[in-house]
């Protein structure tokens, strides 16, 4: 019977810790070695560097069997991915449980998952690096963080969930986000889900929300985004996209997202042992808060809150109160980008911008009226970040200050205030270029941006 051994893509595509790279010998790899089935040989003969191990360990360190009885140019790369997914995925499980190793021997995987782990110990940071994360735990961010919110506030023993239809339900939304997306994939979805947790731990939402508050605000933070294709409203709009047709027009990507959810919700059986009556009002709840991220509702949000905020009229101890809290707490998530520091910031701002720029590019070539703030020839990542900062994010988080004066808050109109000026000192005539000859310069901003800046349902 031929073992089938695959040299796992992980230690090629991500940094290996020095206390490995200090150890003797190493494996080497080349484009004629017959170990490669997938990923393309060719690929990984592009590569440069060696992977180290120590031959005390009695092993190699990052080999690893994946099947029997099948020529390693038959494993399709998609299946060898799911594999590791898979295997990280019980470790991971393992570890959040607190169960111990089974295999005594160190290997990168544990490695990587332990250093996953002490990032989870500081998930409530403002600081959280997801796009670390996201490489420590090989593409799986938005399962593993979600799992392990939702196990540390207790939900799923609560709500009396299946272990298994939890971690199912959340590999199919990691999935159904579109990695190809620069900005709206599954990293996003679980920046702002790391996002709607420290916003959830403020002591305001502390002191008021019930466990069922707590459970769609995590639940609407992973799934806001769902199937998102890469483009905004108008787009879809103008291309006669069936979505557009579907949905009247109207909130079309946050209808497709919300029912996205809801279709694996019911596919997952998640809440098929609670009465109909509760799991049909999660959904409709979850479908609330998907659609107040429209960006193209923005300012009747934003209105409504100023109005709570000036009248002192909100009470928390009220259902609806609290449900349209959560909606701002998930709007504020969902554009949050500007307010962290500067390297994460950054980052996002490019992702978005690209892809903001890919749908200029493609109406370009179709001949389609290019959107605001698509045209790559006529705006700068650092003018459509002004123009944003400036019209839609400074005025939400300006009043969700008000709203919840803490660290966090002045920490986020801090950084605010630091990325806006970066940005300035790239572009110094940017900010002027937006205010010249629009009386509704959030309107005009909002809507090409935000589905690609916000890329939620925000597009700013």
């Amino acid at each position: 019977m031929e073992l089938c051994y695959q040299l796992p893509v992980l230690p090629l595509d991500r940094p290996v810790p020095k206390h490995v790279l200090s150890r003797r010998g190493a494996i080497s790899f080349s484009s004629s070695s017959s170990l490669f089935g997938a990923p393309d040989p060719r690929q990984l003969s592009q590569r440069r560097g060696a992977i180290s191990y120590d031959s005390s360990d009695q092993t190699a360190l990052y080999i690893r069997m994946l099947a029997r009885a099948e020529s390693a140019g038959s494993i399709p790369a998609q299946r060898i991915q799911r594999l590791f997914s898979f295997q990280r995925h019980l470790l991971s499980s393992r570890l959040l449980r607190g169960a111990p190793h089974l295999n005594p021997l160190h290997i990168l995987d544990e490695d990587y998952c332990g250093q996953a782990k002490c990032m989870l110990e500081k998930v409530g940071s403002w600081n959280f690096d997801i796009f670390l994360f996201d490489r420590l735990t090989n593409g799986n961010s938005l399962v593993c963080l979600t799992f392990h919110l939702l196990n540390q506030y207790g939900l799923i023993e609560l709500f009396q969930l299946d272990m298994v239809k939890v971690r199912r339900f959340l590999v199919l939304v990691q999935e159904d986000y579109h990695n190809q997306n620069p900005y709206h994939n599954a990293v996003h979805a679980a920046d702002v889900t790391q996002a709607m947790h420290c916003y959830l731990r403020e002591p305001k939402l502390t002191q008021s929300l019930t466990s069922c508050d707590i459970l769609l605000g995590l639940l609407a933070a992973a799934t806001h985004d769902l199937d998102h294709p890469g483009v905004n409203q108008p787009f879809l709009i103008k291309t006669n996209h069936y979505l557009a047709a579907l949905y009247r027009n109207t909130s079309v990507l946050e209808n497709h997202h919300w029912k996205s959810a809801v279709g694996l919700l019911r596919e997952t059986k998640l809440f098929s042992h609670l009465p109909t009556e509760d799991s049909l009002s999660i959904e409709r709840q979850l479908g609330s808060l998907i659609l107040a991220t429209d960006i193209n509702r923005q300012n009747d949000y934003l209105s409504r809150f100023r109005t709570h905020l000036d009248e002192n009229n909100l009470c928390l101890g009220n259902a609806s109160h609290r449900h349209f809290i959560l909606q701002m707490a998930l709007k504020c998530a969902d554009i949050c980008n500007p307010c962290r520091p500067w390297e994460l910031s950054k980052q996002w701002s490019e992702k978005v911008t690209e892809e903001f720029f890919h749908q200029g590019d493609i109406e370009k070539k179709h001949k389609l009226e290019v959107s605001p703030l698509c045209d790559s020839k006529a705006n700068t990542i650092a003018s459509v970040q002004i123009g944003f900062m400036t019209y839609v994010v400074e005025p939400l988080f300006a009043e969700w200050a008000r709203f919840s004066d803490t660290r966090l808050s002045q920490t986020m109109l801090g950084h605010l205030g630091l990325n806006k000026a970066s940005w300035s000192a790239m572009e110094p005539e940017a900010s002027g270029s937006f205010e010249e000859g629009e009386s509704e310069p959030a309107r005009a901003t909002e809507e090409p941006s935000s589905r690609a800046l916000s890329q939620g349902s925000q597009e700013s």
